[in-house]
């Protein structure tokens, strides 16, 4: 397991969403909307039927990766808080993978902000995932470790 900062986790275990949306919701009275991105395991893909997921990372450059674009995200949009977390474990279809928790004064900010930030994490932050599909383990790049620009 790997922790870094509060904003900022990759870790085994799962998470809760709740908890994390109020993490985030009592830093500042300035906040007037929160969005948020679950990403989940599902049972399938274009490769059949998926009975479990196994994420890795390249683990320094990963939690560096994710440090920087949660500091790209304050600078590049009309923010007040983000939160990303990604589990590094096996999980099954229905488990928690990621969740991106954007914090801001307007709603269009926050979400804006929200899918910037998981599309930007799934292209750029090294952690992979192999699906087990039909008993055929394949693996699956779901980033690759580019430099965030």
């Amino acid at each position: 397991m790997q922790r870094s900062t509060d904003h900022v986790r990759i870790q085994e275990e799962d998470f809760s969403m709740e908890a994390e949306v109020n993490a985030i919701r009592v830093t500042s009275q300035r906040i007037g909307g929160i969005a948020t991105f679950l990403g989940c395991a599902r049972d399938f893909s274009d490769n059949g039927v998926v009975s479990a997921i196994h994420f890795e990372q390249y683990a320094s450059m990963a939690e560096t990766a994710m440090q920087d674009l949660r500091k790209q995200a304050l600078q590049k949009f009309d923010i007040i808080e983000v939160r990303i977390i990604h589990r590094v474990t096996t999980v099954v279809a229905g488990e928690q993978i990621v969740l991106i928790v954007v914090a801001a004064e307007h709603r269009a900010s926050a979400f804006d902000a929200c899918r910037w930030v998981i599309d930007t994490l799934k292209q750029y932050v090294p952690i992979w995932k192999k699906e087990v599909c039909s008993d055929i383990p394949k693996l699956c790049f779901d980033a690759t470790p580019t430099p965030l620009h």
